[in-house]
């Protein structure tokens, strides 16, 4: 295996971590029971990371890296969308965690396009 892969591959197995801790983090900070949409919405897009991470921990695609992609912009915009922004630890940890998830799709995606590998394996 690639050292690029190796790194990538580390890099999944931290979006896992990130996945578990957005589906337990509304009970950890608190905001479970008094904010049901930014619950829901956490433990949705926690699970979703899981699935996704474990997937590219399997073989990488390039369309999961955009659909982590995605997943971290929603984290970005569900306190506004979603009305939870008076909530700090349900709206500050969707902002930080979305950054983390959003940033490294991001990088992932600039990876796979420096080595060819977002183009079905074929080089650019």
């Amino acid at each position: 295996m690639k050292t690029a892969q190796l790194h990538s591959r580390w890099r999944d197995r931290i979006m896992l971590l990130f996945g578990a801790w957005l589906a337990v983090s509304p009970y950890v900070l608190g905001f479970a029971a008094t904010a049901s949409l930014a619950m829901w919405s956490t433990l949705v897009v926690g699970l979703a990371l899981i699935a996704m991470s474990a997937l590219a921990i399997w073989k990488q695609k390039p369309w999961e890296e955009w659909l982590l992609l995605a997943l971290g912009v929603w984290l970005l915009a569900a306190p506004f969308v979603l009305g939870f922004l008076g909530l700090t630890n349900a709206a500050l940890n969707s902002f930080v965690m979305g950054v983390l998830v959003g940033g490294d799709a991001i990088w992932s995606l600039i990876e796979m396009k420096g080595s060819g590998r977002g183009h079905g394996g074929r080089p650019a």
